[in-house]
């Protein structure tokens, strides 16, 4: 095992304590990254290099000092642990693998849907709550019966089965086994109280305090985490009169459906738990030029005939802007596969963007000789990627300069990227091919 190896991680991420305890026990030199500036979780795992090393861009990762990778917490937690935490047996290290299988398909589904909505991070659902709790209970009936004549859950220490086992059961504990619910399943508390005091354990957890009562889903916590949707538009008064009887009916039905239970892993729970930032637009005047319907036009009708004089006559020049943004390191760009994945990639971290936003970037040139640059669309006379930093990814690898909508330059150069035509004079290079962001 490397001498140094890293664990990238959000705080408070009950996966990657499954690592980080196994390194207690087998004395792996284990960095921990979890905050700024080493490790800034929503951003630092969505960047080009992090992806490159862990292609989901979920926590936790490891790496070590050799470049070796691993994602999936059971992996990580098993290369980090020795021999005594795998299983010195192979039945043993079959036993290991049974209980941490048994965690994850067991434990974790059924406490994630009842534990969530306590903690403010999923809505609530009746239905989905109480077969949890009967789910946790089938769950922790099968390890009470299992640790009724054993202080450990395979031989006769402590291995890598308690600590993923425990790992997996620590939000139940702390929110909702409360002292009556648990009284049926001693031999488990027992168990997992002297896991969680052991030094390894405590090293990483710190105090582990049991609940002293169930916590309840909290709407308004809930409803604070939620992004604010708009308002919809009034309706005339006879067309709501009219709709008031199939509002009702379809309310009637949608009572009587229950939601579908929800399965979110820590990596969604953290970022809805985020606080929903505002949305970077909100300050400008509606425009009126209505983006999507350019869309449809562009993506439906002919790009000549019908989409590029639509754009030109709703264009709203105070409302939205015109940017032509150039690659500024053709000299790396390598095989045109590759570098269309470049373009790619820019596009899926700036989904949020699509709505007030809409690009043609094109390739231009062959393998080991090609260039990228594009026209963007967006709301406002900003750059938009300066808005918000979920959207400064990439951006800093373009040159961006501003077009003046009324200018031959920029007609001539909306036309060309729009069409994926013409002569294309300022790149000096065949068209390749292109992407269409919208």
């Amino acid at each position: 095992m490397p001498v140094l190896v890293t664990l990238y991680t959000y705080p408070e991420n009950w996966r990657a304590f499954k690592a980080q305890i196994a390194a207690q026990y087998s004395g792996a030199r284990l960095k921990v990254a979890s905050n700024p500036p080493a490790f800034t979780f929503g951003q630092t795992n969505r960047t080009p290099a992090f992806l490159n090393n862990f292609p989901l861009g979920k926590v936790p990762a490891f790496q070590g000092d050799d470049g070796f990778c691993l994602f999936e917490s059971n992996a990580i937690a098993h290369y980090l642990s020795n021999d005594a935490l795998r299983g010195n047996t192979p039945q043993a290290a079959a036993q290991v693998l049974q209980w941490v299988s048994f965690a994850d398909s067991e434990i974790i589904p059924p406490a994630s849907a009842w534990v969530f909505p306590t903690l403010g991070i999923m809505q609530f659902n009746k239905q989905a709550t109480e077969q949890a709790k009967e789910d946790v209970k089938k769950a922790l009936a099968v390890l009470n019966q299992h640790l009724n004549t054993r202080t450990f859950l395979v031989g006769e220490r402590i291995s890598l089965a308690d600590i993923t086992v425990v790992c997996s059961m620590i939000w139940l504990y702390k929110q909702v086994l409360e002292p009556s619910f648990r009284q049926p399943y001693a031999n488990v508390t027992r168990w997992f109280v002297t896991c969680v005091n052991q030094p390894q354990f405590k090293a990483v957890l710190g105090e582990v305090k049991l609940c002293e009562k169930m916590a309840q889903f909290d709407a308004k916590k809930f409803a604070e985490m939620q992004p604010k949707k708009e308002t919809p538009a009034k309706k005339e008064k006879g067309g709501k009169e009219a709709a008031k009887p199939q509002e009702k009916k379809e309310k009637k039905k949608e009572e009587k459906k229950p939601a579908p239970e929800e399965e979110m892993d820590d990596c969604d729970a953290v970022l809805a738990a985020e606080p929903k930032t505002k949305d970077p637009f909100a300050h400008l005047p509606k425009s009126s030029f209505v983006m999507d319907e350019f869309k449809r036009k562009y993506s439906n009708e002919d790009t000549l005939t019908v989409a590029l004089p639509h754009f030109w006559e709703h264009f709203d020049r105070e409302g939205y802007s015109i940017w032509y943004g150039v690659y500024k390191y053709p000299e790396e760009l390598t095989l045109t596969f590759k570098s269309c994945n470049l373009i790619t990639g820019m596009f899926q971290r700036l989904d949020k963007l699509r709505k007030n936003a809409f690009a043609s970037v094109i390739l231009f040139g062959t393998n080991n000789d090609s260039s990228i640059s594009g026209i963007w669309v967006f709301r406002g006379q900003d750059l938009a990627f300066t808005l918000s930093e979920d959207w400064q990814i990439d951006y800093e690898s373009y040159d961006w300069r501003k077009l003046a909508p009324d200018s031959e330059e920029c007609k001539t150069m909306v036309k060309e990227y729009f069409a994926w035509e013409g002569d294309f004079k300022h790149v000096g290079k065949a068209f390749n091919q292109g992407k269409i962001f919208k």
